[in-house]
């Protein structure tokens, strides 16, 4: 299990993000003159240049928001120019797409990241780019509502691309674009000109994954291991059944994928921030707020709870806590991670989101768990924001390597001389490099916090 460093501070870790942004505006610069945003979104490196994969465009608004970040960690207005320009030529199609669950990455990540930075007042108040980045919001919010399998009159979920009997751990996430759309005053309104809450649909979606894509040690089934994660969750369109859980990218349904597990941490401790602010009475049409709270905080606490048992010493996992070839590892949660193994690879990108996790995690609740959250949130950032895995090689564009995108559909590259993958970089996890890097920059001068909602 990790070993936590109880010394650790965020300012202590100023050198280490400043060596990754100095290394990531590199990165950045050359990714930008290369990359042809006509032939798609780059996803993932093959031997150490970004490539793309026509599967699902989610990875676009990662790269023009890792430019927003850039220039919010270091003031560097080129970036700014560049991630708005890129924003306003390429998203667009992203804010009104109705056939995917990504709203979360792609728009809060760019129309999202430049309304923050104008309502920090980091960047000039200009009334009408404020209701251009707010009409993005407040659509891409209803667009992802609207990809809707209800599973009762005040149940159901955003369906993830497989279609409407499948609920993705990854959706989580996208949560925010509802949340903002619903700050923002949107009204989004269905057949019959009947209102359909956005705040309430991102609660029942939450209230769903937590049900059957998260598993809490009460029994539930021979593989219930209270923090354990599943993809993927299958339900019968005809009765609405559950009918099983499944998954995309991990190894198996009852086995844990690391980058799933680090979408639901990360997603219920920062849902879990913005619900402590609403106002009393904000919602007792949805049951309370004591029902949230408690709903949220077991989540996050029962998902940060597995990672922390199931991830070696130094914070980074490998790419699924189930993958047969770490038997042949043997004792390999009391190790650090072996980047140079010949039975399954480690993920860094699922380190890096899960690090931001623990570490809104540990703020929102406080107290003694909350501290223990909060320092294994510094240490696995440590490790990952850090050599061996920050890129300093000029010729590879990825930031952070060796990161997973889809083990048993065989896309990542292995190099020569190597029997898995290990070495690349992917945009989701240099994106949430640099989100974590900037959270913990933020904190260590004093700096506003990092969140994504007003």
């Amino acid at each position: 299990m990790i070993h936590i460093d109880p010394t650790l501070t965020a300012a202590g870790l100023s050198g280490i993000c400043s060596d990754l942004f100095a290394a990531s505006a590199a990165k950045l610069r050359r990714l930008q003159a290369r990359w042809d945003s006509a032939m798609g979104s780059p996803v993932f490196t093959v031997a150490g240049e970004y490539s793309t994969r026509g599967w699902t465009e989610w990875t676009q608004g990662f790269q023009f928001g890792s430019a927003l970040l850039q220039f919010d960690a270091t003031g560097d207005g080129g970036f700014l120019a560049s991630g708005k320009a890129a924003t306003l030529q390429w998203m667009a199609p992203h804010v009104s797409h109705t056939g995917v669950h990504d709203h979360g990455f792609n728009n809060v990540s760019t129309y999202g990241n430049l309304l923050r930075l104008m309502n920090e007042k980091r960047i000039p108040e200009n009334e009408w780019e404020r209701h251009f980045y707010e009409l993005a919001l407040k659509l891409s919010g209803a667009v992802q509502a609207a990809r809707w399998t209800a599973l009762g009159p005040a149940a159901g979920y955003v369906h993830s691309f497989n279609g409407p009997q499948s609920l993705f751990a990854d959706t989580i996430r996208s949560m925010r674009a509802l949340v903002v759309s619903w700050q923002l005053g949107h009204k989004f309104m269905g057949e019959g000109d009947r209102e359909i809450n956005l705040l309430g649909r991102a609660l029942q979606h939450a209230e769903t994954t937590s049900k059957y894509n998260v598993w809490f040690g009460d029994g539930r089934d021979a593989y219930d291991i209270r923090g354990r994660v599943a993809h993927e969750s299958i339900f019968n369109l005809t009765d609405k059944a559950y009918r099983c859980p499944s998954t995309q990218q991990g190894y198996s349904p009852f086995s844990t994928w690391t980058r799933g597990l680090a979408w639901i941490l990360c997603g219920y401790a920062e849902l879990l921030e913005f619900l402590q602010t609403l106002p009393d009475g904000a919602l007792e049409a949805f049951g309370g707020a004591g029902k949230w709270l408690t709903l949220f905080r077991a989540t996050a606490e029962a998902t940060a709870d597995f990672y922390l048992e199931h991830t070696p010493v130094d914070g980074v996992p490998y790419w699924d806590t189930g993958a047969p070839g770490l038997a042949s590892l043997g004792d390999w949660r009391n190790a650090p991670a072996q980047i140079e193994n010949d039975f399954e690879p480690v993920d860094s990108s699922a380190a890096c989101i899960a690090a931001q996790g623990l570490l809104r995690l540990g703020k929102v609740i406080g107290g003694e768990a909350g501290e223990r959250y909060y320092q294994a949130g510094l240490t696995t950032a440590r490790t990952v924001l850090g050599g061996p895995y920050l890129s300093q090689d000029p010729a590879h564009e990825g930031l952070i390597l060796h990161s997973i995108y889809h083990r048993p559909n065989g896309w990542d590259y292995t190099p020569p001389g190597s029997a898995i993958p290990r070495g690349e970089s992917s945009m989701w996890g240099d994106y949430h490099a640099r989100e974590l890097a900037l959270m913990i920059q933020r904190m260590g001068r004093g700096e506003p916090y990092l969140k994504f909602y007003q």
